[in-house]
C-alpha cells in the first residue's frame, strides 16, 4: 500500500504525467522490477540485475556547485570538482522536463542517519523499481506513519536513462553526478550503478555533519559482548563489511557512520556487500543473505534456466555487489547504533606487501595515517581500474568528503583523546611479494580475524612488540599459534633486499602523499615518517 506524502513533487517544482509510486514496500518492488524487466528472481529468492557498462562508481564524473555556499567550505580539486549554478540550473531544467516524460516512476522518503537528532530527511526518485528498492535498504527507513508528513531537506533524482552533454552542461561525459548544496538537491543520470545513489547520501552527511562538531565516518562498526564499539576505517574491498560481520559480535553497520558525543550511529538501514567468490566457510552471514528474499544481488551471474547464481563468475563484473537490510545479519543493532568507540582499525589492503598484519598506533600516528587513508584499489570498484592499485585516498574516503581534509582530521583527533581511543592498523592486503607478484595471495582471513580479536579483546595488549624500522608503529612479535613470519613482512618474502627496497618506496609515497597536509597538523603528525627508527 502506498503512502504519498502531503508535501508532494508540485511541492518541488516537479510537474509530471508518470504514474507515481509512493513508499512501495520490499515485495511489491520486487513485483515492479520483475514485471518491468529490470531483473529476475533467483532460485533462493534474491533479485538479480546487472547495471550494464557501469559496474562501479564513475568517480569523475561527480560534480559539486561553485556558489556563495560551498566557495570556501568545500576542498576543490582534482575529487571535488566546480559546476557553475547556470550549469546545473540547465541540467535541473532538462531533468525534470524528462521526469515529466516518464511513464511511471518510484518515490521513496527515508533518512540519512540514524540517531534522530542528527538524522537527515531525503527524497529519492527513480525511473527503476530496483533503483527504488535498492535505497530503501540502504538507507534508514521511516515508520509508515512518519511517511505521510514527510517533508524532504534533501532530494535525489536518478535517472540512469538520461545522457549528459558535456558542451551543454560543462561535464566529461554523457554521465554525470551533480551536488547543489545550496538547493538541496542531486542529479545522477547515465549510469545505473546504483551505489551512487547511497554516496550521495554519504557525501551530503560528510558536509553537513562536521559544522554541528559530529565525525562522519566511512567505516562499519560493530560492539562487543562488554559494550565496546569498535570502529573500521577502509576503503572498498578492504574488509569493512566482511570484518564487522562477527558473530560474536553486533553489528552497528557496514559502511558508513557519525560518531556524536553520545554515539556511533550508522547512516543506513542496509548493508551493500562485494559478492565476488563469497564463500560460506570465509562469511557466512554475508554469504546467506544471498539466499533472501529482499537482497538486490548486481551483475551476478545466474543461470538462466536453474536460477542458480555463480558467485565465482567475474564475466558482468568484478565488483559485483549485494545489497540487503541491515536485520538480515542476525547479531544486528536493533537501534543501528552502539556506545563511543573503544577500538579503531585502519584497515589497508597493502598492495606492496610491505604492512604487517597488525600494527598498534600513537595517537599521532593515528592522525597520519587517517589523513593519508593507504590502500589498494581493488578491480572493478572503479571503472578504469583493473588490477590493484597502490593509492592514498584522504580520510578513507576522498570521494565523498566535500570538506578540507583537516577539518575531518582535527576532529578524529580530538575525539580520539576525549576518549581515549586504542588504535590499530590492520593490512588485510597481499603478504611475501607484491600483489603482482606470481603466487602471492592476500592475507587469510583467519589470521586478520585472530588478530582483531586479540586487539578488542585487549589480550594483545599484554604482548610483545616490536618497532617498525620503516613505518616506526608498534608490532606484535608473536600472537597464539600465529606463524610469526607472518607477524613479520620481511620475514614472509624470500628475496629481502627487495623487500627493504620495496619499503623504502612505500615510506616516500607516504611522505610525498603527506606533503599536503603539512601545513595543518602538528610537528608530531607531521614527522611521522620523517625519521625511520633504525633497523
Amino acid at each position: 500500500m502506498q503512502v504519498i506524502s502531503s508535501f508532494g513533487l508540485g511541492d518541488q517544482g516537479i510537474s509530471t504525467s508518470a504514474d507515481v509510486k509512493w513508499n512501495l514496500l520490499t515485495a511489491p518492488l520486487v513485483e515492479e522490477a520483475v514485471r518491468n524487466g529490470e531483473g529476475v528472481l533467483a532460485k533462493d529468492g534474491p533479485l538479480v540485475v546487472e547495471t550494464g557498462k557501469h559496474t562501479g562508481r564513475s568517480a569523475k564524473d561527480k560534480f559539486i556547485v561553485r556558489d556563495g555556499t560551498t566557495e570556501d567550505t568545500v576542498a576543490w580539486g582534482d575529487v571535488n570538482v566546480p559546476m557553475t549554478p547556470a550549469q546545473f540550473a540547465t541540467l535541473k531544467a532538462d531533468f525534470f522536463a524528462a521526469l515529466g516524460d516518464k511513464k511511471q516512476l518510484y518515490v521513496a522518503d527515508l533518512f540519512g542517519g540514524s540517531q534522530p537528532e542528527h538524522r537527515v530527511n531525503v527524497r529519492v526518485i527513480n525511473e527503476f523499481a530496483w533503483h527504488n528498492l535498492f535505497i530503501r535498504t540502504l538507507l534508514v527507513r521511516p515508520e509508515r506513519d512518519e511517511l505521510a508528513g514527510f517533508k524532504p531537506e534533501y532530494t535525489i533524482i536518478d535517472l540512469p536513462t538520461f545522457r549528459a552533454d558535456p558542451a551543454k552542461y560543462g561535464c566529461r561525459s554523457e554521465t554525470i553526478i551533480a551536488v547543489n548544496f545550496t538547493e538541496k538537491l542531486i542529479l545522477i543520470g547515465g549510469t545505473a550503478y546504483a551505489g551512487e545513489m547511497k554516496k550521495s547520501v554519504f557525501s551530503i552527511l560528510n558536509y553537513l555533519l562536521p559544522a554541528k562538531g559530529i565525525m562522519p565516518m566511512h567505516c562499519s562498526a560493530n560492539i562487543g559482548p562488554n559494550g565496546d564499539t569498535a570502529v573500521f576505517f577502509g576503503l572498498s574491498g578492504t574488509g569493512k563489511t566482511t570484518l564487522s560481520a562477527d558473530a560474536s559480535r553486533t553489528l552497528i553497520g557496514d559502511d558508513e557512520h557519525g560518531w556524536s558525543d553520545t554515539a556511533v550511529f550508522n547512516f543506513e538501514g542496509g548493508c551493500y556487500a562485494k559478492m565476488i567468490r563469497l564463500s560460506a566457510e570465509a562469511e557466512p552471514e554475508i554469504y546467506a543473505v544471498t539466499k533472501r528474499f529482499g537482497t538486490v544481488l548486481e551483475n551476478v551471474v545466474i543461470d538462466p534456466d536453474t536460477r542458480e547464481i555463480d558467485l565465482d563468475d567475474a564475466t558482468l563484473a568484478e565488483n559485483s555487489r549485494g545489497s540487503y537490510p541491515i536485520d538480515f545479519i542476525p547479531n544486528a543493532s536493533a537501534d543501528n547504533l552502539g556506545p563511543v568507540p573503544k577500538n579503531i582499525i585502519f584497515l589497508t589492503a597493502d598492495a606492496y606487501g610491505v604492512l604487517p598484519p597488525i600494527a598498534r598506533l600513537t595517537p599521532d600516528q593515528a592522525m597520519y595515517h587517517f589523513l593519508s587513508g593507504y590502500t589498494a584499489r581493488v578491480a572493478g570498484t572503479e571503472i578504469g581500474v583493473t588490477e590493484p592499485q597502490a593509492t592514498f585516498s584522504t580520510c578513507f574516503g576522498a570521494p565523498f568528503m566535500p570538506r578540507r581534509p583537516s577539518v575531518y582530521g582535527n576532529l578524529l583527533k580530538e575525539r580520539i583523546a576525549k576518549g581515549g581511543v586504542k588504535c590499530w592498523l590492520v593490512n588485510t592486503g597481499w603478504t611475501g611479494g607484491k600483489a603482482t607478484d606470481p603466487g602471492i595471495s592476500r592475507m587469510p582471513i583467519k589470521v586478520t580475524r585472530a588478530l582483531l580479536n586479540a586487539a578488542l579483546d585487549g589480550s594483545l595488549n599484554n604482548a610483545e612488540f616490536r618497532i617498525d624500522p620503516n613505518f616506526g608503529f608498534e608490532v606484535p612479535v608473536a600472537v597464539g599459534d600465529i606463524d610469526p613470519n607472518m607477524l613479520d613482512p620481511r620475514a614472509a618474502w624470500s628475496d629481502k633486499a627487495r623487500y627493504d627496497e620495496t619499503a623504502a618506496e612505500l615510506v616516500g609515497k607516504f611522505v610525498a602523499n603527506f606533503a599536503q597536509f603539512e601545513a595543518d597538523v602538528d610537528a608530531s603528525v607531521r614527522d611521522v615518517l620523517k625519521a625511520p627508527v633504525a633497523a
